[in-house]
């Protein structure tokens, strides 16, 4: 009888804490279904529409995030340089490439919980598409660094990790049929400071 009562009690326990944690780890890091990825940036296409998950809703309502509609634009988010190494707030990256296929674009770091980084006082916490240099074939490079850099710089601040945001406003991305070349900078890193 108390080895029916024990196993019964273990039972629980072994759901309550599998559901639970199942639960903390659909809402807080899996990246949900349905993911565009193009070289390390990744997005969700459906977030913001009725078609989303409901692991994107329940991420979406905890966060108090109000995703972008189909129509408006997309949100591509990067994790890891072109090595696979998590982005760190210490080091320097290097962002280099075309532009995406948008009418306009910002890109921001923020924290694992993506909220923006305060680069410091002075800085500018983002860049965007229309006030980059390029260069003379329309490709760009963006240092992405806690140290001042010449040319396009996106300063952080503080130490841990780090996600880069970028943007798209007025895209075709999302809704890709195979007809739009999806072409996104790579993101190298140059060296660490510390």
């Amino acid at each position: 009888m108390l080895r029916n009562i024990a196993l019964a009690l273990l039972a629980v326990v072994i759901a309550l804490g599998g559901g639970m944690a199942s639960a903390w780890y659909a809402v807080n890091r899996f990246e949900g279904f349905g993911a565009l990825t193009v070289g390390q940036w990744t997005a969700h296409p459906d977030a913001g529409t009725p078609m989303s998950d409901p692991y994107a809703k329940a991420r979406a309502a905890r966060e108090g995030a109000f995703p972008l509609g189909s129509a408006e634009g997309l949100i591509f988010y990067a994790r890891a340089d072109d090595q696979g190494a998590p982005l760190e707030r210490r080091c320097t990256y290097k962002i280099s490439g075309h532009s995406p296929n948008s009418r306009f674009w910002t890109l921001h770091a923020a924290d694992r919980g993506l909220i923006p980084i305060e680069p410091g006082r002075g800085r500018l916490p983002a860049l965007h598409s229309r006030q980059i240099l390029r260069d003379a074939d329309g490709t760009f490079t963006v240092e992405v660094s806690p140290l001042a850099q010449p040319g396009n710089w996106l300063p952080v601040a503080g130490d841990g990790r780090m996600v880069l945001v970028m943007t798209l406003y007025d895209t075709p991305v999302g809704s890709n049929s195979g007809l739009v070349e999806m072409t996104f900078p790579a993101v190298a890193r140059v060296g660490c400071d510390g």
